[in-house]
């Protein structure tokens, strides 16, 4: 009788399944802070901005909202708060937002709020882009970005994409001595919005969403990116087509499933070097509901493209590893 008495190691792997946020918490933003916790932000589908707080990226607790309704930014009369953005710079949590009027896109702004914990209170700042005075309609969907000591800001939604430097608080623009911006310079044609930047080896990688964010099981959000060895761009598609002209290479489509995958937040690298992508969109049987956030492993080339398998929101996948 022959007898097998190979050892067979049987190794626990965690899983999640797709959403991470069975709330509606569209355009989420995420850090890791200083409490080793990460933070989301989404845009206020619950009023006041919802903040939700996790260990590991998968399971999420409701932990209030960024503001009041005593504490909500007043200036330039009611609006929405949209694609909040936070980041922890100069011993603050600083969140850039949207303040927003869907359909009026000149009075559609980008603001900054700071506080000294990623639960807030956030204390307003007031405007810090201003579509009329910088003459970018719909003004909004900012991103922040620090490269080589400088701190800019991109932002615009199918109006262009355009970059200006920030001063070192973060919290005003960068003017010359006759009060115009020191840098605005388009980055990105009139197809896209949601904003997002990521530096891997040489490249920095412009994600962005293109197509219809918002109509239910129907949205035709995707989510894209180019490549660019500078800051400022040009970001180009694999053929070398500048994103200037609205070209771009697809990472993630709806799928039977999932509508409108996209405006992610910054990507997130676990402690095993993995980088996952956390996005918003609707779940189609379940559409009135909003849209959810959902999370992606981002898989990377060998020539240093990035997508996600299938490329379309996953059903179940291996959960990012965290140490305790």
């Amino acid at each position: 009788m022959l007898i097998d008495k190979s050892v067979r190691i049987l190794t626990l792997v965690r899983g999640y399944c797709n959403p991470i946020i069975a709330f509606s918490a569209p355009d989420p933003t995420v850090i890791r802070a200083q409490d080793g916790y990460f933070y989301l932000y989404g845009t206020e589908n619950t009023r006041n901005v919802p903040i939700y707080r996790s260990k590991d990226l998968v399971n999420w607790e409701y932990k209030g909202t960024a503001f009041t309704d005593a504490t909500r930014p007043t200036w330039g009369g009611d609006h929405n708060i949209w694609a909040p953005e936070i980041r922890y710079f100069n011993n603050h949590y600083v969140l850039y937002y949207s303040w927003a009027i869907w359909g009026d896109e000149w009075r559609s702004n980008v603001g900054v709020a700071v506080s000294d914990s990623p639960l807030g209170p956030f204390i307003d700042k007031g405007c810090l882009i201003d579509s009329k005075v910088i003459g970018v309609q719909n003004s909004i969907d900012q991103f922040f970005y620090e490269d080589n000591g400088k701190k800019y800001m991109f932002w615009g939604s199918f109006r262009g994409i355009y970059a200006t430097e920030l001063t070192d608080n973060g919290l005003e623009i960068k003017k010359k001595t006759d009060g115009t911006p020191v840098l605005k310079k388009r980055i990105c044609g009139n197809r896209f919005e949601g904003t997002n930047i990521y530096k891997r080896g040489e490249y920095y990688y412009l994600f962005a969403s293109i197509g219809t964010c918002c109509n239910g099981a129907t949205s035709t959000y995707q989510t894209v990116v180019g490549r660019s060895k500078n800051v400022l761009g040009p970001y180009l598609d694999k053929t070398g087509r500048d994103m200037l002209y609205d070209y771009c290479e697809i990472i993630m489509s709806g799928n039977e499933t999932w509508a409108g995958p996209g405006h992610n937040s910054i990507l997130i690298q676990d402690d095993v070097g993995t980088d996952w992508i956390i996005y918003h969109g609707y779940k189609k049987k379940e559409a009135e509901n909003g849209r959810y956030v959902l999370m992606d492993k981002l898989i990377w080339s060998n020539d240093g493209w990035p997508s996600v398998k299938s490329n379309a929101p996953s059903i179940l996948e291996v959960a990012p590893y965290f140490q305790k």
